[in-house]
C-alpha cells in the first residue's frame, strides 16, 4: 500500500472542517500553517507569535486573526486543532494548556525538552481524550515509508543493524540564534535533528534497552546549562536492544554539506536512504538483496524527485485520527518513548557509561 493510500483513508466525518490555531510563526509554524490551508479538512482561523509581525504576515490573506498572546488561541472555543511551533521551552506548557482546553495537538518536535514534559503532555491528552501528535514528518517521506514496507514485507529478512549520518552546518549567526541558549533548547544537536533518527530507528527496530553516548562542542559556540553542561553540536550514539540489535548514530551541526544517510542491514539484505531533497540531495532508496552464495548483492534503486509532501502526508495522518477516533503514527505514547531515548542519551553523556533504559 503506498503512502498516500494509507494515510488518506476513509474518514467518518468528512463534512467536518477543522478549526486551526498555529502557535509560533517560525518556519517552521509557517510550513505548518501553510498545510491548513491547504488541507481540504481544515481551516485556518487563528496564529500567535510574540513577533506581532510574524503573526500578522502568517494570518495575512488566509482570514486568520493573529495575536501575541497564545493563550487566546487556547482559549478560543470555536478551535479544533492548535499547532504547537514555538521555540522548545514552550512546547509543553502551550501544548497541555490547549489539550486541558479540550483541543487536540500537533506538537513539532522535539515534544518538549526532556521526557518529563513529554509524559505531560501524553497525560494531558490521555486525561482529555484528545489525540495528541508528534511532529515526526521524516515517517512520512516517501522513501523512509517505502522502506518500512519493504522491512514489513519481509524484504531483508530480520534486522540485525542500523546506522545514520544526519546533519547540516548551520548559517551565519547560528550560535546566537534560540537553539544556542540552553534554557530555550534544552538540548542541542542531539535534541533538534538526532531525535528525528532516534525516531526512525524505533520505527524499524522496535525498543532499545540500552544507550552509550558521547557529545561533543567543536565548532559553534553554544550555550550551557547551570551544571556546567554545554549544548553540543555533534552528537554520537549507539543504541542497543534487548535482541542485541545495534544502531549507530553521528548527527552533526558541522556536516558542512548537508547530508541525511538512514540504513538498515537484515539477514537477507539491505535498504538505504539518502537525502530528504532539497539542500539534503534527491531523495534515493536503495535496496540490495543478499544472494544466497553472497557476493554483490542484487541492487534495486527507487528514485524520488518529487516535492517533499511529508508535511501534507503527516497532517492527513493526524487529521484523520481526529475524524476516525484513532491514533496517528508518532502519538504522545509514542513520541515519550523517544524522548526516553533522548534522556537516556544525555545521561549517558555526563556519566560516560552505557545507560539501561
Amino acid at each position: 500500500m503506498t503512502i498516500t493510500n494509507q494515510v488518506n483513508k476513509p474518514i467518518q466525518d468528512s463534512e467536518k472542517i477543522l478549526q486551526v490555531g498555529v502557535v509560533g510563526c517560525g518556519l517552521i509554524g509557517r510550513r505548518r500553517a501553510q498545510v491548513a490551508v491547504e488541507a481540504e479538512n481544515a481551516q485556518l482561523v487563528a496564529v500567535a507569535d510574540i513577533d506581532a509581525a510574524a503573526a500578522k504576515g502568517v494570518g495575512e490573506g488566509t482570514g486568520a486573526w493573529s495575536t501575541t498572546r497564545w493563550q487566546e488561541i487556547v482559549d478560543d472555543p470555536a478551535i479544533d486543532v492548535v499547532v504547537v511551533a514555538t521555540p522548545n521551552k514552550f512546547l509543553m506548557p502551550v501544548s497541555v494548556a490547549a489539550l486541558q482546553n479540550g483541543k487536540h495537538v500537533l506538537c513539532e518536535k522535539p515534544p518538549g525538552r526532556n521526557a518529563s514534559e513529554t509524559r505531560q503532555m501524553a497525560v494531558a491528552a490521555q486525561e482529555n481524550d484528545r489525540v495528541l501528535k508528534a511532529g515526526f514528518n521524516h515517517r512520512y517521506h516517501p522513501a523512509v515509508w517505502r522502506a518500512h514496507e519493504l522491512l514489513e514485507a519481509g524484504e531483508i529478512g530480520e534486522v540485525m543493524y542500523g546506522r545514520a549520518v544526519y546533519g547540516h552546518g548551520g548559517r551565519p549567526g547560528y550560535d546566537q540564534e534560540w537553539r544556542a541558549t540552553a534554557d530555550l533548547s534544552g538540548g542541542g544537536e542531539m535534541l533538534d535533528q538526532g531525535v528525528h533518527i532516534v525516531d526512525l530507528f524505533r520505527w524499524f527496530m522496535g525498543e532499545f534497552s540500552t544507550v552509550l553516548a558521547t557529545a561533543g562542542t567543536y565548532y559553534w559556540s553554544l550555550g550551557s546549562f547551570e551544571n556546567g553542561r554545554q549544548l553540543e553540536d555533534n552528537a554520537f550514539a549507539m543504541l542497543q536492544t534487548e535482541q542485541g540489535q545495534i544502531a549507530q548514530l553521528h548527527t552533526s551541526w558541522t556536516q558542512w554539506k548537508n547530508r541525511f544517510s538512514f540504513e538498515i542491514f537484515g539477514q537477507k539484505g539491505y535498504f538505504s536512504i539518502d537525502g530528504l531533497g532539497g539542500s539534503y540531495g534527491v531523495e534515493t532508496l536503495t535496496l540490495g538483496r543478499r544472494r544466497p552464495e553472497s557476493g554483490p548483492p542484487i541492487i534495486e534503486e527507487f528514485v524520488f524527485k518529487g516535492p517533499d509532501d511529508s508535511w501534507k502526508l503527516e497532517w492527513t495522518d493526524f487529521s484523520n485520527a481526529i475524524l476516525n477516533g484513532g491514533q496517528p503514527l508518532s502519538n504522545g505514547d509514542d513520541a515519550l518513548r523517544t524522548m526516553e531515548v533522548i534522556g537516556a542519551f544525555y545521561e549517558s553523556t555526563a556519566s560516560a557509561g552505557s545507560v539501561k533504559l
